[in-house]
């Protein structure tokens, strides 16, 4: 019989994702809505990135976080978004084992070094408030270089570990994923292979990433708005809280979910708040990041009017 069990338990090689399509009536308005909703995301991003890439006077630490950013909401964006649109329309939502952990590995990938670039754009911005005569030495190009290479090998390799460790699993009692991506809690809910050294790494890896990310994010925006009040400039304070609390505005909106879906214990009652909480990270903030990081940047508007105007 145990060797029935165990064989069983390779059987299942294939996962159907059921998120958001299990209403039939609402599939073809979530298309649409989704569908247009990730073009303005590819182009928001990209088009960033060109921007930055072609005006050498973005080419400073500021915007290479921010044009790595926009590259990282893509990234996420599409790793996510064109399966859900496929499963909206598709008869069969069958996800095979390799390509679900290829999908987990590159949204996981994407998602913490997304943490990682947040931080390292707080401490940039730190550093050009609170020192701003030592910035060029501080924050040097070559500086920057480095934490852009930590955050996505970081991300890699924080990716890679859990995907390895999804791989003593073993899924036997059902297939059905009650998500619209695979994640690695819906993963752990149906597998038949006691997850805990799973959870407990996840716990572990994933919340230390997020409250060091935090913890950077707000020492920088605490000690940049502690100087800036200093200085009793009104013109300085409403500027320093309208780009601050831009910033804080997208990481509360990016950080508040995983940290409830990730540090959090899951349980089934959990399922539909956690796919919910899914599409802000997901779907919304790679959205919203180009407007709140670049459309309320002066010298971004600038590089863009004269690029228009060079080109119409």
């Amino acid at each position: 019989n145990e060797d029935m069990e165990k064989e069983n338990a390779t059987l299942l090689t294939e996962f159907v994702l059921t998120g958001l399509t299990h209403q039939s009536e609402w599939k073809i308005p979530l298309f649409l809505v989704f569908l247009v909703i990730y073009l303005i995301t590819i182009v928001g991003n990209l088009g960033l990135i060109v921007l930055i890439w072609n005006d050498p006077h973005l080419h400073i630490p500021m915007y290479l976080f921010l044009g790595s950013l926009a590259f990282v909401d893509a990234w996420i964006s599409s790793t996510v978004t064109p399966k859900m649109l496929v499963n909206f329309l598709a008869e069969s939502k069958v996800i095979s084992l390799s390509e679900c952990m290829i999908q987990f590995l590159s949204f996981a990938f994407g998602g913490t070094t997304e943490c990682f670039l947040l931080a390292a754009m707080a401490y940039d911005r730190y550093v050009a408030i609170c020192k701003p005569l030592l910035y060029p030495v501080i924050m040097s190009n070559a500086l920057c270089t480095r934490l852009l290479i930590l955050c996505f090998v970081g991300g890699f390799f924080h990716a890679l570990i859990h995907d390895v460790l999804i791989f003593r699993l073993t899924f036997c009692n059902t297939n059905i994923i009650h998500h619209f991506y695979c994640d690695i809690i819906p993963l752990f809910m149906i597998s038949c292979t006691d997850p805990s050294i799973n959870v407990l790494m996840v716990f572990i890896l994933s919340g230390s990433i997020q409250v060091f990310s935090i913890i950077t994010v707000l020492n920088s925006y605490t000690f940049a708005l502690i100087t800036i009040l200093k200085k009793k400039s009104v013109k300085g304070i409403k500027k320093a809280f309208s780009t601050c609390g831009a910033h804080l505005l997208s990481v509360s909106l990016y950080y508040g979910p995983l940290l409830f879906m990730y540090v959090r214990p899951a349980t089934s009652e959990t399922e539909d708040q956690d796919m919910m909480d899914s599409l802000f990270y997901t779907v919304l903030i790679p959205l919203l990041n180009p407007i709140i990081y670049s459309l309320r940047n002066k010298q971004v508007i600038d590089s863009l009017s004269k690029m228009l105007k060079r080109n119409v």
